[in-house]
């Protein structure tokens, strides 16, 4: 291979790779003799390329020598193609480009140390890795689900404090311009912030333009899945030292409710269960202001045998259905709140008892009815179907306004409640997309 082609060979890599931290192109010389390493030290094992490559470089002084003994190295294969070799490169091989000949040598890493299954977002058929609290480890991870030479890893310091460290993630030939200079440019303005960031969720909060918006605009995630679905839609992904979610921006509405799972089921089984989510999500903000307002405004609307067998369950109850209402929602809260806290040995049984007991001690004293019992197990139901807690988090609080409406105005309450729920996230944007867009990527359209 002559010396021209080598320099055509390295300046095609250098295109291809150039903006990424971890793009290590590494020159060796002695006596004159040249010999070139390309590969990304994320994904490549940089002892074996000390190991197997550079040390032996130097002890062989022999360039033929050194050639011979790449060659005779069982992972090391013949120089095909640029794009051949760039795509071993991006699955961890190092690319020698010496005086005589070219070789990809396989020297992949694979981190297993310190990363954990997911238990945040959980799936039955998909990918159980999830991220890391090392950065490095996380950058392995995401490089080994997304190989596409123009994945970009970018280098940003963020708090005067501690001056974290954030990973800017992106594919440079899907994401859009003007949402990544935007997005460069609110790093840039926090980047003198006094407060100190330790995890996404603050970040979020920095990073969002209405410092009181009760619903996310951004998404916070800890599958490596996801985020290589996330890159490939053009999206920007935001590591942060110490920290095992990553946070990926924008995010629209529909991002919320959509689980990994619905790309590893058939056509109409993910169908379904996506529809059992807005289901779920519509009981949970509507069944408890709709129980104040039957009950209290428009029992009319109800058969009279069922009319009357809620009026039947409510007569031992001394107060109005919204104090009942009321009374049984913060105390579902209190009891999921409480499964958070408790140590995980016991948070699972002490909270199912306890909620057993509640419930029953509540019944047999008259403090609430029977039917209450239902209806407050509905609503913590489906809270729980919505795939990102941040969204369930928001909608566990949007519920208590739309039950106040109904308690003033009856359904009509309702009615306006959704309206304006509506009307809010219309309002809603995250860096230029409006919240209710349907889809942020073609990819995403069946």
């Amino acid at each position: 291979m002559n010396h021209a082609y080598e320099e055509v060979n390295q300046r095609f890599f250098k295109e291809k790779l150039e903006g990424s931290i971890d793009c290590m192109f590494q020159e060796l010389s002695l006596h004159g003799q040249r010999v070139d390493l390309i590969y990304l030290k994320s994904i490549c094992d940089t002892d074996k390329v000390h190991q197997m490559l550079v040390k032996p470089f130097f002890e062989i002084n022999e360039h033929r020598k050194f050639d011979s003994y790449v060659q005779s190295l069982d992972a090391t294969k013949p120089f095909e193609t640029n794009h051949a070799a760039l795509s071993d490169v991006l699955r961890g091989s190092v690319v020698l480009v010496g005086p005589f000949h070219t070789y990809v040598i396989d020297l992949k890493k694979y981190i297993n140390q310190g990363v954990k299954d997911a238990n945040v977002e959980t799936t039955i058929q998909g990918p159980q890795t999830a991220l890391s609290e090392d950065i490095a480890i996380n950058m392995n991870l995401i490089r080994h689900r997304y190989h596409q030479p123009s994945l970009k890893i970018e280098n940003e310091q963020v708090g005067s404090v501690l001056n974290m460290e954030v990973i800017l993630i992106y594919d440079s030939n899907k994401v859009q311009p003007e949402i990544l200079q935007k997005i460069k440019e609110k790093i840039a303005s926090i980047k003198n912030d006094n407060r100190i960031v330790q995890s996404p969720g603050e970040f979020h909060r920095l990073l969002t333009p209405k410092k009181r918006t009760l619903f996310p605009v951004y998404m916070i995630s800890e599958r490596t899945d996801r985020i290589a679905l996330n890159l490939s839609e053009g999206k920007v992904v935001l590591l942060i030292e110490g920290s095992p979610f990553a946070l990926i921006l924008p995010a629209v509405f529909f991002d919320f409710m959509s689980s990994m799972e619905d790309f590893y089921q058939p056509y109409w089984v993910s169908k379904f269960l996506l529809s059992l989510r807005y289901i779920g999500l519509f009981i949970s903000l509507v069944l408890p202001g709709f129980y104040i307002g039957i009950t209290s405004y428009n029992p009319e609307l109800f058969q009279v045998q069922l009319a009357l067998g809620i009026a039947g369950s409510r007569a031992a109850v001394p107060y109005s259905s919204y104090l009942e209402v009321f009374f049984m929602l913060f105390m579902m809260e209190l009891l999921t709140e409480a499964s958070i806290r408790l140590p995980k040995s016991i948070g699972s049984t002490a909270t199912t008892v306890g909620g057993l007991i509640l419930g029953t001690a509540a019944t047999e004293a008259g403090l609430v009815s029977n039917i209450m019992i239902i209806i407050v197990s509905a609503v913590a139901i489906s809270n729980f179907v919505i795939p990102i807690n941040e969204m369930s988090f928001a909608m566990r609080v949007m519920k208590y306004i739309i039950a106040v409406l109904a308690t003033v105005t009856g359904l009509i309450g309702i009615v306006v409640g959704m309206l304006v729920l509506i009307t809010y996230l219309i309002r809603l944007d995250s860096f230029g997309q409006p919240y209710l867009r349907l889809y942020f990527s073609e990819a995403n359209k069946d």
